[in-house]
């Protein structure tokens, strides 16, 4: 299969919570990102698949199974995929060391930069107080998620009809909100910690919604973001550097780059 003429190769993408199976998964955007994006290794960093919101109700569009398709195609192809499961699609965590279609399923990895330096690769929920000791408020929550996601599409085709791009309204009030902002912090810290017990120079995680690079904390933190609010991956250059691509862009538009990182 010939790659499309603009694609972008890279040594490895990172990609967290798409929420297939979720009316608020932007699976368009993902199949346009993949479409002209490759790399040698692909990481799917959890909550790929909904598997909460598909007991919940049936929602399974052609567009979701494209994403599945595409990434099918990817492994036949020769790219290495390996699937850490999150809290969403934690039925996956009963397949440890299995694979299906060429894509591996672990609990967490160890990602070797070209450089040599080692990054955690894990989705981050068993780190989440909100999940781990209060399940039944977790899943309160994902319900009211779902509606501000909701309420996000609604504005945005407000926004579309008046020839505005693409804002995630949602995104934006989770960063004005104090609690989420300490919610958010109090995670990172959580991670790094974790990274700093297994001796590695950094983690790769998702599960907040949240892209950033940074090394705030003394050990490099990467979070992956969404393809919800923020479409964003990941994506590991060749010689070693980081970069966050959000694609919320139309088909023949250029990527915006929210972040762009060295590797320290």
């Amino acid at each position: 299969m010939k790659a499309e003429p603009n694609t972008r190769h890279f040594r490895t993408l990172f990609i967290s919570d798409v929420h297939l199976g979720t009316r608020g998964c932007q699976a368009e955007r993902l199949i346009d990102f993949l479409r002209t994006h490759e790399a040698d290794e692909i990481y799917l960093v959890g909550d790929i698949v909904d598997g909460w919101a598909i007991r919940n109700g049936w929602y399974w569009p052609q567009t979701h199974n494209d994403v599945v398709q595409k990434l099918l195609r990817q492994a036949r192809k020769g790219t290495r995929i390996i699937y850490v499961p999150g809290n969403h699609d934690e039925f996956l965590r009963d397949y440890y060391g299995t694979h299906f279609g060429g894509i591996e399923v672990v609990e967490n990895a160890i990602h070797v930069g070209p450089d040599g330096k080692r990054y955690l690769v894990i989705h981050g929920d068993l780190f989440d107080l909100v999940v781990t000791q209060a399940r039944w408020l977790a899943h309160l929550g994902d319900r009211a998620y779902d509606f501000a996601i909701g309420a996000n599409r609604v504005f945005n085709a407000l926004r579309r009809r008046l020839g505005f791009p693409y804002w995630s309204l949602s995104q934006w009030a989770k960063l004005k909100v104090k609690n989420a902002v300490n919610y958010i912090g109090a995670f990172e810290k959580t991670l790094v910690a974790e990274a700093e017990r297994h001796a590695v120079d950094g983690v790769i995680c998702g599960h907040i919604h949240h892209a950033v690079i940074h090394s705030d904390f003394g050990v490099r933190y990467i979070n992956c973001g969404d393809w919800v609010e923020s479409c964003t991956a990941v994506a590991e250059h060749h010689d070693g550097h980081f970069e966050i691509i959000t694609w919320t862009q139309s088909e023949i538009a250029a990527p915006s780059r929210v972040a762009a990182a060295q590797a320290a």
